[in-house]
């Protein structure tokens, strides 16, 4: 090799480990272990960029990758085989990941498990500046409970999580409203506990006397399986029965409930908009507060002839759709329905918007 070719050779690799230093140095060290790790784990960790960092030991594999918002990031391997890589910054909140090893998507290890992107798997938390709306405080707190109720009309027994408002236990003689709170596309009935927090929202708002004292149903929206992407074929009618006919009367037979139309709302997020959308059309004499977000949009020539609709709220993430949701909501109003609009600031189609979205209908609801 002659000494020119040496020269440039040399040249290339101060060039590169002089970027790859800067590229390093540009990340911020200030890692903590994530809020949502398993306990003992100190990765995952997240820093104050909302930049992901991971580990796994996995010395027999060829490659892992850090898969995050649909982006898949390269880790790099030491001398005992410990992988170690981070993500680009992420939005705050709530977000599902995995970990790709030889091919396989994985669970990462060190977290907790989260029913989400259709499987058990690997959930993240990026702080906020106002993730003190689900924070646990020191304030009275309600139950969350895991019932089984019949379902003549799927020939099962299906499973709710229903949370009663603090002090339900207490005040035998007094009732409540309730909301039928439905999660999105590849998620269940655990969604909306677990990485939507709504039981310490709703603990947090009432404790602050920012919202009515409701009880909240969260059951599965899924009746049938239905493709991604084909969700416009997906029948509403069979849960419509199970929501309709056989769930809301097993929850007022069962806790102490207000029993009419006045006193009952739903909602949900992504194809949970879908649905309650459908059903609020469908039965109009069921449910008087509705709640869509990021996802369906009412026309008023959808609502106009429900009179007995108390309101429509309607959200969505800043990175996501907020004119749509604004113009159809200005329609409304102009209509003369009682309609509210509410986005998101800095985040897409994930639980954070979900959160904030909860937090803004829960004070509406019941008044």
């Amino acid at each position: 090799m002659n000494y020119k070719i040496k020269s440039l050779l040399a040249i290339f690799l101060i060039v590169g480990n002089y970027c790859v230093a800067q590229s390093n140095d540009q990340i911020v060290e200030d890692f903590e272990s994530s809020s949502v790790n398993q306990p003992g784990h100190v990765y995952p960790m997240v820093n104050s960029e909302g930049r992901v960092r991971t580990q796994v030991f996995a010395p027999d594999a060829k490659y892992v990758k850090l898969d995050i918002g649909g982006v898949k990031y390269d880790m790099v391997k030491d001398a005992e085989g410990m992988w170690t890589g981070e993500s680009a910054p992420q939005d705050v909140g709530f977000h599902y990941y995995q970990l790709n090893i030889d091919g396989a998507s994985v669970p990462d290890p060190g977290t907790l498990l989260y029913f989400g992107a259709c499987r058990w798997g690997s959930g993240i938390e990026i702080p906020s500046d106002d993730q003190n709306i689900f924070a646990v405080k020191d304030v009275p707190h309600g139950h969350v409970h895991e019932i089984l109720f019949p379902s003549e009309s799927t020939k099962t027994c299906r499973t709710a999580f229903v949370y009663t408002p603090p002090g339900y236990e207490n005040q035998t003689s007094k009732s409540y409203p309730v909301l039928y709170l439905q999660h999105g596309y590849c998620e269940n009935e655990t969604s909306w506990p677990a990485q939507g927090k709504a039981n310490l929202i709703m603990d947090n708002l009432i404790a602050e006397g920012k919202a009515k004292p409701f009880i909240i149903v969260m059951t599965y929206g899924m009746t049938n399986d239905i493709e991604f992407g084909k969700l416009r074929e997906f029948d509403i009618i069979p849960f419509q029965t199970v929501l309709v006919d056989e769930l809301v009367s097993y929850v007022d037979e069962n806790y102490r409930t207000l029993s009419n139309q006045e006193n009952r709302a739903m909602a949900g997020l992504s194809m949970g908009s879908m649905e309650t959308k459908a059903i609020t059309t469908n039965r109009p004499d069921v449910f008087s507060h509705i709640g869509l977000f990021s996802g369906a949009l009412y026309a008023p020539e959808e609502v106009k002839e429900q009179s007995n609709v108390k309101l429509i709220f309607q959200s969505c993430g800043s990175k996501e759709r907020p004119e749509a949701v604004q113009k159809s909501t200005e329609a409304l109003k102009e209509a003369g329905i009682n309609a509210v609009w509410y986005v998101s600031e800095g985040t897409a189609h994930e639980f954070h918007t979900w959160r904030r979205s909860l937090h803004e209908f829960a004070q509406l609801l019941f008044k």
